[in-house]
């Protein structure tokens, strides 16, 4: 089986807290025509340098009904800037476009098989997966940046069209395992275009 959530596959209901304080799962988001969940955090350089262009993104299509989630996994014995009180203190400072969830088990990041932080999952009215990877091709450095995948698959799909790169791989830090050496990833865990 493989380890990352595959293209036509459902998405994984969660049950996580939020900065704002209050709990989230899947239903609560039925109203969104389109959902992006995506994996990230308070610290990696991929996220840091590439928040603004997902702010953008999620601004630009938040009219037309796409609703943004973000979720951090890391553990925070592996870097004590991704806990809880840190996010918290991030949204307040940022004030970014969308909740900001907490999987402190890594239970969600399992379901989904996140990869690295940013990791993009894009779902349809049916919550359906019809896009997942990067959101950018250079998010440590956007200036640099030639393709916003993440808004292509938007735009495509908004239109009535078949998301024409469905598969990406996402470019980041890896997601930081409870109990495991920073760079560790699970043995089944693989890019998800060769």
């Amino acid at each position: 089986m493989a380890f990352t959530l595959q293209l036509g596959e459902k998405a994984k209901d969660f049950k996580l807290p939020a900065t704002d304080g209050k709990t989230y799962q899947l239903s609560d988001f039925d109203d969104a025509r389109v959902l992006v969940v995506f994996f990230t955090c308070n610290h990696c350089p991929y996220v840091l340098g590439s928040d603004e262009v997902t702010r953008q993104t999620a601004e630009k299509f938040a009219p037309q009904g796409v609703k943004f989630v973000g979720i951090n996994s890391n553990s925070k014995h592996t870097y004590p800037e991704d806990d809880f009180d840190h996010m918290v203190a991030r949204m307040k400072e940022k004030k970014f476009p969308w909740l900001y969830l907490y999987d402190e088990s890594q239970e969600v990041a399992l379901a989904y098989g996140a990869l690295r932080t940013p990791h993009f999952y894009v779902f349809d009215q049916d919550r359906k997966l019809i896009y997942t990877g990067r959101g950018v091709d250079n998010p440590r450095e956007t200036s640099k940046m030639t393709t916003n995948d993440l808004e292509r698959a938007l735009a495509e799909h908004l239109a009535g069209k078949p998301v024409s790169v469905p598969l990406t791989n996402p470019i980041g830090c890896n997601v930081k395992w409870e109990g495991q050496d920073a760079h560790w990833m699970p043995a089944e865990a693989c890019d998800l275009v060769l």
